[in-house]
């Protein structure tokens, strides 16, 4: 595994800029964050004291977000950014990896759409999981039936201390 360099911190950054929002990148990735690289050289992982922050999916050129990186776009975006808020009553089944179905949402930000990485939040804004959307925002506030987020990572409600 190589370790990347100044350049590839900067597409890093632009690319989780476009993602998540202006100045996203800044907040996910700090300066002293690890950058590992595969055999072509591409961005793979990145890690913070050993941490993995995120993952540069291959398919698209997109980031998927580990727990410790969903609490910290979570601490830098204002809600309702790239969120989905859940009920109480799912909440434990989001923490154990459980997919969020749209039943269960109360509400979440109107730009979402289907594929967009997002933080699978509680009713206080605390992080439950991170998951890609299967639905786009008006689909998940319009129906009932069906999943809406298919939760990559669950986060126990003691790993918040950890993030």
């Amino acid at each position: 595994m190589r370790i990347g360099s100044d350049v590839h911190l900067k597409r890093a950054r632009v690319i989780a800029d476009y993602q998540f929002g202006k100045a996203a990148g800044r907040a996910l990735f700090s300066d002293e964050v690890r950058i590992e690289l595969s055999s072509t050289l591409r961005i793979r992982q990145i890690k913070n004291k050993d941490m993995r922050v995120a993952t540069l999916r291959a398919r698209d050129g997109l980031f998927t977000l580990s727990p410790h990186g969903g609490e910290l776009l979570r601490m830098y975006a204002p809600p309702p950014a790239n969120r989905v808020v859940i009920t109480e009553d799912a909440v434990p089944f989001v923490r154990a990896g459980k997919s969020v179905f749209a039943r269960f949402v109360k509400e979440c930000d109107a730009l979402i759409r289907a594929g967009d990485e997002v933080l699978v939040v509680d009713e206080n804004d605390v992080l439950c999981g991170t998951g890609s959307a299967i639905l786009s925002a008006s689909e998940i506030v319009g129906t009932q039936r069906g999943p809406a987020v298919d939760v990559r990572y669950g986060v126990k409600a003691d790993a918040q201390d950890e993030c």
